[in-house]
């Protein structure tokens, strides 16, 4: 059924990447629409994995950093799931149902967290995953005017609703699942639906003046908003906290995989390290060190060319400073600066400082 969009998507000037994601649309227009209008990007590469059963609440509360047994169905949260030292597997998106879970996996770790999850049900529990990543297809909204054109389609959206809270709705027949989020620190909405719906719902959005937007300009944003990603900066090198996901962790509920150590890292102030943005001088590879002055601070996970010049992500010791410090990756300088998607927990600029 995903051919079918595929299709509709290289006839609106779509090229497609050796997996089959749309890279890019041919046009210029997609950072334009996300800073102005709205733009609209094909996620269904990301994994889809449905937990149900009667313990699904208790299961996940003790499996991952955010809190969930006492969440109503239409609710959500972003939440990560970490190994018993801590560190970090992938960051997901729950939805409550009334009768499930929806989890939004990072592309590629839909199998991997169906592997880690299974490890922990035990034959009392009364939980069942299944990998819903081929039947369901995942689309975002990005920009101001998401909203607007929702509801000129006849959808009602809920502007005061917080982040990942959702429901059911009907978008020209095509009955679908709407959160608000755009899985970036912009404003937007994701869409939920069986996948044999895509391609008459990427039609009717584009048809209502929605840009089409591909993978390309998805990084570019993602690297610029902070968001950290697997095999980049969601790696067992690294714990939540020093990736900047304080907002998807609970420091109230009870005991979970990894919680002892990140409880002790927050407590005792214990953060050595931190995921910052980067303005970069010059082209340099991701892997590279980064240094301040001749002092080893850290180490280059993301480089990308966007307005402006090319910037980066990169974790750096937090006793090396923040915002405002000046680096050298290989032959480029750089300059540290804050990323919108990130939140840095008790760590204020009296931490930053050397």
């Amino acid at each position: 059924m995903i051919q079918s969009l595929r299709d509709l998507q290289q006839c609106q000037g779509a090229t497609f990447s050796s997996e089959g994601v749309p890279i890019t649309f041919g046009n210029a227009a997609g950072l334009e629409a996300v800073e102005t209008g709205v733009a609209l990007f094909d996620r269904s590469h990301w994994g889809v994995l449905q937990m149900s059963g009667g313990d699904r609440l208790r299961f996940i509360h003790n499996q991952t950093t955010n809190t969930f047994t006492q969440r109503q169905p239409g609710e959500g949260c972003d939440t990560v799931f970490v190994t018993s030292t801590a560190r970090t597997i992938d960051l997901t998106t729950v939805y409550l149902t009334d009768e499930a879970l929806l989890i939004l996996t990072s592309p590629g770790q839909d199998q991997r967290l169906m592997n880690w999850m299974d490890r922990y049900i035990f034959p009392a529990d009364q939980v069942s995953l299944t990998n819903l990543t081929e039947d369901m297809a995942v689309f975002s909204l990005v920009g101001p005017g998401s909203a607007a054109v929702l509801k000129s389609l006849g959808v009602e959206v809920e502007t005061d609703w917080p982040m990942a809270h959702h429901r059911s709705v009907n978008l020209d027949g095509v009955s679908l699942r709407l959160a608000v989020g755009s899985g970036l620190a912009l404003v937007g909405y994701t869409l939920l639906m069986p996948t044999k719906d895509a391609a008459s719902v990427w039609r009717l959005l584009t048809t209502a003046g929605v840009t089409p937007a591909g993978e390309s300009l998805w990084q570019q944003l993602r690297v610029q908003q902070g968001r950290p990603a697997p095999e980049r900066e969601l790696t067992e090198d690294y714990n939540p906290l020093e990736a900047g996901l304080w907002d998807a962790i609970s420091f109230d509920k009870g005991c979970y995989i990894g919680q002892e150590t990140i409880a002790r890292l927050n407590t005792y102030q214990g953060v050595k390290q931190q995921l910052w943005g980067i303005q970069l001088s010059g082209a340099v590879d991701p892997g590279e060190v980064i240094f301040a002055g001749t002092e080893k601070v850290g180490l280059l996970t993301s480089v990308v060319e966007a307005p402006g010049g090319l910037r980066g992500l990169g974790y750096i010791r937090t006793k090396a400073g923040g915002a405002g410090l000046a680096v050298n990756i290989g032959a480029a300088k750089g300059v540290v600066v804050d990323v919108p998607y990130l939140a840095r927990g008790y760590l204020t600029t009296e931490h930053l400082t050397v």
